[in-house]
């Protein structure tokens, strides 16, 4: 598997002048048990090179955190954050172009969820107990997955509106793809973010599994979280947008605490592994918030 992860750091002035502040590439080759084999960066990124041998999930976050350090609020924290669900998602691509998706995993080397009784039974509010989402045994029931076709996230009136892509056509790909926009209104700090992951389908064009809308209202001064509203656009199974009620409980939290906050607030059943991802992005904004600071 290979990833492409690309970010970028945009200021517009009030003329509407877009100045990017930061940028970073990674390119990471992974295992189909999602190991780390070789990754590059532009520009270099100091100890990028220690995460070679991590696994995606638990242990590549915290090999990061040794690699790099406290850098939160960096493209590159969040790029390589990514990593842990993006290539959990990526297999996805996989069950749109072959009937036998476990077994293809399997014959790649990966250990395949639906090939694990009981496997994903309490994972997230989509596999809570008695799920439709859940098979007989308790693994992921990848027939009954839902997706819609989307279309393209660039905007021929809006050309500063997203970074270079990577071209997927004719073959697997998966893309996630995320922003956060930020703005001053009145005393507040205003958030507004998008997130998405799509594939390629064999009949061409792109389809999505997950993808969601949130808004967030934040107290400059104290850095907490004064309002939040999230509205999933597309998921996979019917149970999968009851994780959204329970993200009020994060109301009054420190938003620089929102990488782990999330995770212990909204386990298990109480959450959505995707939305969490969303959630956590949220701790970005006091970095972000100086640079719009900087540019006022």
């Amino acid at each position: 598997m290979r990833m492409v992860a690309r970010g970028r750091d945009l200021v517009t002035d009030a003329e509407g002048r877009a100045d990017a502040i930061a940028e970073q590439e990674l390119v990471i080759l992974a295992s189909a048990r999602r190991e780390i084999l070789a990754i590059g960066s532009t520009p270099p990124l100091a100890g990028a090179e220690t995460l070679v041998g991590a696994r995606a999930g638990g242990a590549s976050r915290l090999a990061l955190a040794e690699a790099l350090g406290d850098r939160r609020g960096t493209l590159a924290y969040q790029l390589l954050d990514d990593f842990a669900g993006a290539s959990l998602v990526a297999g996805w691509a996989w069950s749109r172009w072959t009937e036998d998706f476990a077994a293809a995993l399997r014959r790649a080397g990966a250990q395949a969820n639906a090939g694990r009784r009981g496997a994903m039974v309490g994972v997230c509010t989509g596999f809570a107990p008695g799920s439709s989402a859940l098979t007989d045994d308790g693994g992921a029931d990848h027939a009954a997955q839902s997706a819609t076709p989307v279309g393209p996230l660039d905007r021929p009136d809006d050309p500063e509106g997203w970074h270079r892509m990577t071209t997927q056509d004719g073959a697997p790909g998966m893309r996630r793809a995320r922003r956060l926009d930020l703005w001053r209104e009145g005393p507040d700090l205003c958030a507004d973010v998008g997130f998405q992951d799509s594939a390629t389908a064999p009949a061409g064009g792109r389809i999505a599994v997950h993808e969601y809308h949130m808004t967030a209202m934040i107290d400059p001064v104290r850095m907490t979280l004064k309002a939040i509203a999230a509205d999933p656009h597309i998921l996979p199974y019917r149970e999968c947008p009851g994780a959204v009620s329970n993200i009020q409980r994060l109301v009054g939290q420190g938003v620089h605490t929102l990488r782990d906050a999330v995770l212990s607030t909204l386990a298990g059943t109480l959450g959505c592994t995707h939305l969490n991802d969303v959630l956590r992005s949220l701790a970005d904004v006091p970095t972000l918030c100086a640079a719009l600071e900087d540019a006022a």
